[in-house]
C-alpha cells in the first residue's frame, strides 16, 4: 500500500508514503539524487523511489486487485520497474517514457501489479498502469495514486485498494486553496499513512526549491532534508 501526490499550486509539491512490510529499505542521497532502496534478494539494493536533481520523482505503488494483464508476455516488452530506475538515475526522461507508454505495452512482474506514478520539473504527470494504459497530465492542479486502477476506479474491490486514502488525501489538498507547502504535503502523508502494512517512508519533494524531505516510520517530528542546491556546494567543496 503506497500513497503518491503530486500538486500544482503556488508551487509544485511531490508527496510518497512507502508502505510496505518483510521488505528491507534504506534512503541514500548524493549528489544526482534521493532514492529509497529496496534490497531485493537477487539484484541487491534497488533505487526504486524518490527525487533527482533533475526535478523528476518515482513513485510505484502496486495495484489492488492484481490484474493479469501486467504479466509479461515475452523477454522484449519494457518492464514497469527498469522504466522507473531509467527516469530516476535520469537515463531518460519523462518525454521520452511517455513515448514508450504510447507506443509500446509495458509489462510489470509476474503476478504483481506495479504502477508508476511519475513526474518531472514543470509539475507534468505520468500514470502508467501496465496491461491497462496509461495516461499524461501536463501540470495539473493534483493527481492521487494509491492502489486501486484509475481506469477500474471502484468496479473491482480489494481491502488495499486505498480508496479511503485517496478522498482523504484529495479532500486535504482542496481545502489548502490556492497554497501548498512542504507542511501541507507531510500533513496529507500523515493522514494517509499505514499502520497494519505500516508507512516506513514519508517523503516530500519541493520541486522549485529542489530540497527533499522525509521521515522514517511516521516519526513526523523527525524530518531530514537534502537540497541539489547547498547540499551540492557543500559535497563538492
Amino acid at each position: 500500500m503506497c500513497t503518491s501526490i503530486v500538486v500544482n499550486k503556488s508551487k509544485s509539491i511531490v508527496g510518497w508514503n512507502l508502505d510496505i512490510i518483510d521488505m528491507q529499505h534504506r534512503i541514500r542521497t548524493s549528489e544526482n539524487g534521493v532514492y529509497i532502496e529496496i534490497n531485493d534478494p537477487v539484484e541487491g539494493w534497488l533505487p526504486l523511489f524518490g527525487a533527482n536533481k533533475r526535478g523528476d520523482f518515482v513513485g510505484m505503488p502496486t495495484c489492488h486487485p492484481f490484474d493479469e494483464r501486467s504479466n509479461p508476455a515475452s523477454g522484449d516488452e519494457p518492464n514497469i520497474i527498469m522504466l522507473d530506475i531509467d527516469l530516476l538515475t535520469m537515463k531518460k526522461t519523462l518525454d521520452e517514457i511517455k513515448e514508450i507508454a504510447d507506443t509500446e505495452r509495458i509489462c510489470s512482474v509476474r503476478n504483481v501489479t506495479f504502477m508508476s506514478s511519475l513526474s518531472d520539473k514543470d509539475g507534468n504527470v505520468l500514470h502508467i498502469i501496465p496491461g491497462q494504459g496509461a495516461e499524461y497530465y501536463e501540470k495539473p492542479e493534483y493527481k492521487i495514486l494509491t492502489n486501486f486502477s484509475p481506469y477500474k476506479q471502484d468496479s473491482v474491490t480489494h481491502p488495499w485498494m486505498g480508496l479511503d486514502r485517496y478522498h482523504k488525501a484529495e479532500d486535504a489538498i482542496k481545502a489548502c486553496g490556492d497554497s501548498f507547502d512542504v507542511k501541507d504535503c507531510f500533513n496529507v502523508l500523515k493522514e494517509a499513512s499505514q499502520e497494519v502494512c505500516p508507512t516506513v517512508v514519508s517523503m516530500v519533494f519541493d520541486v522549485d526549491e529542489k530540497t527533499v524531505y522525509w521521515c522514517e516510520d511516521r516519526k513526523w517530528d523527525d524530518v531530514k532534508t537534502y537540497s541539489f542546491v547547498t547540499d551540492h556546494e557543500e559535497i563538492e567543496r
